[in-house]
């Protein structure tokens, strides 16, 4: 079932996450893995996982190389 307060692109981020199981901190990716795994452009992810943090489905948490992100909705 798609969010509705969030762009198709984040919707296709989401479900993306959801399906790879990609739903505690544990199980947190960086953004290059779930490009590879959404098969959208990079800047689109980028863009999604901002909107999806901003909307309180995504956490995002800094790390030495590559930020991971994770759902909690």
């Amino acid at each position: 079932m798609p969010l509705e307060d969030v762009s198709d692109r984040s919707n296709k981020v989401y479900d993306t996450m959801k399906s790879a199981g990609i739903t505690s901190e544990e199980k947190m990716r960086d953004a290059e893995a779930i490009t590879k795994m959404s098969k959208l452009p990079k800047n689109f992810v980028l863009t999604a996982l901002q909107e999806l943090q901003a909307k309180g489905y995504a956490k995002r948490r800094a790390r030495e190389k590559a930020a991971g992100y994770w759902l909690i909705k």
